[in-house]
């Protein structure tokens, strides 16, 4: 069964909107399905970069203390 559906209206760049349509029409598929998968690559991407800052401040964190554990894992 598919996700219910919300309607919502946007201002886009017209060189985006352009070049999306054609990129639409190109693969035979709908404008909102390639919107959907834009929308959900970003969510993606943001919730993985917040898991890459929270790694990052660990590390900074302890980088003084264990300088020499990390550069043996480089190695």
């Amino acid at each position: 069964m598919s996700q219910p559906r919300e309607h919502f209206s946007a201002d886009l760049d017209a060189s985006l909107l352009a070049e999306l349509k054609t990129l639409a029409e190109a693969e035979g598929r709908e404008l909102r399905v390639l919107i959907d998968e834009a929308i959900a690559g970003l969510l993606k991407a943001k919730k993985a970069s917040n898991v890459r800052d929270h790694v990052m401040a660990t590390y900074k964190a302890t980088h003084d203390e264990y300088a020499d554990v990390y550069k043996k894992l480089a190695e």
